[in-house]
């Protein structure tokens, strides 16, 4: 918890506090659903908060912003996200039933009224967003396949409206196709070795009917 507060000093008491129950919550129902690894678990801040923290480090999203998670597993990056913006709304999304249990049950037990939970293929959703978000699923062209037709129209931030992918190693050809890219080092932004080589990227998707 020290990690998150050492980034994040401005926090409110209600943020932190939401933030300090992550960990009894997650160790709870772990042991009922195996969703996250031991080690995982032991470094639950490290590897998973302070990681899905990182896209506030690039961008701070305004009220009223529209998130979707793609593959949140155990509600990462959505579940810090939504904790960080109490005023956007998220939407959590995963094939995996047991994984979305767990997830339901910690947004009920933190009392996060911005999340809603589905239980499908991305592809089943008739919505659209300002940002997709998600944990390095799949190679960036089939996400954005995956994706297509689900990114809103009107521009509310300072970035433009796509995917915010959290991503390690080297991206060079897997957005060899992608110009607009940008690609953010998360060691510009936390100094722990866990991050040397992991990555926020941010690709702009133009609105189509």
């Amino acid at each position: 918890m020290e990690l998150i507060l050492k980034y994040f000093p401005n926090l409110t008491d209600d943020q932190i506090v939401k933030f300090r129950k992550l960990e009894s919550l997650y160790q709870d129902w772990n042991l009922k659903i195996n969703v996250v690894s031991r080690k995982d678990i032991d470094e639950l801040y490290l590897r998973h908060v302070l990681h899905s923290l990182a896209i506030p480090k690039v961008i701070q999203f305004k009220d009223g912003t529209k998130i979707m998670d793609v593959g949140t597993g155990g509600g990462f990056p959505g579940i810090p996200l939504a904790i960080l913006f109490p005023e956007c709304s998220f939407h959590l999304v995963d094939s995996i039933a047991k994984k979305l249990k767990v997830v339901e049950e910690v947004v009920e037990g933190l009392g996060l009224e911005n999340v809603k939970t589905t239980h499908t293929r991305v592809e089943d959703i008739n919505d659209t967003y300002d940002f997709i978000v998600s944990r390095a699923v799949a190679a960036m062209p089939t996400f954005v396949h995956w994706i297509k037709g689900k990114v809103a129209k009107k521009q509310n931030n300072e970035l433009k409206n796509g995917i915010l992918y959290l991503k390690g190693g080297d991206l060079t050809e897997e957005l060899q196709d992608y110009k607009t890219a940008q690609i953010y080092n998360i060691s510009d932004f936390y100094s722990e070795d866990f991050f040397e080589t992991k990555k926020v990227v941010h690709l702009p998707i133009k609105f189509k009917v």
